[in-house]
């Protein structure tokens, strides 16, 4: 069957009120996708099959206090603490890094597609990351390959809502989190880890971050082995050295050196019509954007190629566009202003 085979069975299973055959069928076309490499479509679709069976068994009215009820209550409270649900098709060869970070990371990806080589041996799988260095130098969109590569489904956490003001209400948001990401054998990735970990300050409630400190800990021990912790900070010198002790793989992302800016502009241009119309100076402006974070770097090159666009008269059809480098040094100079 083709998939547009099993969506026709579907509908028709979903209108006619059949749930025996909709949920096989559902579960044929997951694996069908996963069989066909659509991998991140398998995934999400299982995500929702999941979702939906978890809000049936609680559904109707259920006694206040029933292991039921419970469910449906934290349930409503953990979504409040997920930013979203994601699959990736961000690989290793998306990301510009040192040839060190590459290695380190592809030695994590063959970990995990062979745990059943490492279990029979009884070695321990690393599951627990930190990337760590300054804002816009691929901390998240190395957490995004680390999905792809592995294909699995990734949980991006809101810190924010799970951080509370009442005391213990933090490690109870954060118990609660990692106990669903234990039963969807996914990752969890914790943006601004420092928020969470940060260094005990005595001079505030030393009892209350000393509680939720030992909470991470308590959860990263027994997290299932199939499932990752990705946490990702500019501040690592704020995290408890007990919690740094406790990542697996502690990974730090720079600033690009001169090679990483050419591969960064190489990359961005790849399979496109654009090209410079002065490449010696676009060399001198990749020399100048030394100390420029990635995301920079790309978001003026990126800005300069609408602007080159736009500046033309239509129609745009020249079978290859100019990128003006005046234009795209002007941008560099006013990000190295900002940084002043």
């Amino acid at each position: 069957m083709q998939q547009a085979d099993y969506i026709k069975e579907i509908a028709k299973y979903g209108l006619e009120n059949d749930q025996e055959k909709l949920l096989f069928t559902l579960n044929e076309l997951i694996e069908h996708s996963k069989q066909s490499r659509k991998v991140n479509f398998a995934l999400q679709l299982q995500s929702i099959l999941k979702d939906a069976i978890r809000q049936q068994e609680t559904k109707g009215i259920l006694r206040h206090g029933s292991s039921k009820h419970s469910i449906r209550e934290e349930d409503r409270e953990v979504a409040d603490f997920i930013l979203e649900k994601l699959t990736s098709d961000y690989r290793l060869s998306h990301l510009v890094c040192s040839s060190e970070v590459r290695e380190n990371l592809d030695y994590f990806v063959q970990e995990h597609r062979s745990l059943d080589i490492l279990q029979k041996y009884e070695l321990p799988i690393s599951n627990k990351v930190l990337f760590y260095g300054p804002s816009g130098c691929g901390k998240t969109l190395a957490a995004y390959v680390l999905a792809g590569e592995l294909e699995k489904m990734m949980i991006v956490i809101n810190l924010g809502a799970i951080v509370s003001s009442k005391l213990g209400e933090t490690s109870k948001n954060l118990a609660k989190i990692f106990r669903r990401a234990a039963t969807e054998d996914c990752i969890i990735f914790m943006d601004e880890f420092d928020t969470l970990g940060k260094v005990r300050d005595y001079s505030q409630d030393h009892g209350e971050m000393k509680r939720v400190v030992n909470t991470i800990l308590q959860l990263f021990d027994y997290l299932p082995q199939s499932s990752i912790v990705i946490a990702a900070t500019n501040q690592q010198d704020m995290i408890d050295d007990a919690l740094l002790r406790r990542f697996d793989l502690s990974v730090q992302l720079d600033l690009p050196t001169e090679a990483q800016i050419k591969e960064l502009i190489d990359k961005t241009l790849k399979d496109s019509s654009f090209t410079f119309d002065n490449p010696n100076k676009a060399k001198r402006i990749m020399k100048d954007s030394i100390g420029l974070s990635y995301y920079s770097i790309q978001k003026t090159l990126l800005t300069a190629i609408k602007r080159s666009l736009l500046a033309q008269k239509p129609p745009f059809v020249k079978a290859q566009q100019r990128i003006q480098t005046e234009i795209w040094a002007n941008l560099i100079a006013q990000e190295r202003h900002h940084l002043l």
